[in-house]
C-alpha cells in the first residue's frame, strides 16, 4: 500500500522522539518520510516543503515541535490535509506550552493534537492510520490497527 505520510520535525533533536512515530507507521504498513524543517528558522523553506509534499500526494502530515510549537500550526496553514501535532517534552514547562499552542489554534486552521512526548508520538501514528483507513480501508490496515490497540 503506497500511502504517503510526512513526519516533520522542527529540529534535529526531535528526530529521536519521532522515530517512535516512524516505527508505528511501519508496523501499520504505511509509508512515511521524515523531514526536519523549522517554521521559525526557515519559514519559506518550510512552506515550500509542505506545498511540494502536498502536491506529491501526502495525505496526512504529522508535525512535532516543542516550546513555541509553531510548526504544526504553520503546516496546517499551508495545506488542507489533516495535520497531527506532537508536543515535544522540552523546556521549563516540559511540553505543556507546546500542547497548548497546538490545541489553541484559531478557527479554520485545526491541528489534531496528541499527548506530550513518546505516548503522543505513538498515538500520532495510530491516528494517521485511522484517518487513512477511512479512505483506503483494507483488512490489513484494520487488523494492524487492532493489533496495536491490543499490544
Amino acid at each position: 500500500m503506497d500511502i504517503r505520510i510526512a513526519v516533520i520535525c522542527g529540529s534535529k533533536s526531535d528526530k529521536a522522539l519521532m522515530q517512535t512515530t516512524m516505527d508505528v507507521l511501519e508496523r501499520l504498513g504505511l509509508s512515511a518520510e521524515m523531514y526536519v524543517s523549522s517554521a521559525h528558522r526557515d519559514p519559506q523553506g518550510t512552506m515550500e516543503l509542505v506545498q511540494r509534499l502536498d502536491k506529491a500526494g501526502v495525505e496526512v502530515f504529522i508535525a512535532a515541535a516543542g516550546l513555541a510549537a509553531a510548526l504544526p500550526g504553520f503546516v496546517a496553514s499551508c495545506t488542507h490535509k489533516p495535520v497531527i501535532g506532537v508536543p515535544v517534552d522540552a523546556g521549563h514547562l516540559q511540553g505543556m506550552d507546546a500542547l497548548l499552542s497546538m490545541a489553541q489554534m484559531p478557527r479554520g486552521v485545526p491541528v489534531a493534537t496528541v499527548a506530550i512526548g513518546k505516548h503522543g508520538a505513538y498515538n500520532a501514528a495510530v491516528l494517521a492510520g485511522r484517518i487513512l483507513a477511512l479512505k483506503h480501508g483494507g483488512q490489513d490496515l484494520y487488523k494492524a490497527l487492532e493489533a496495536l490497540k491490543r499490544a
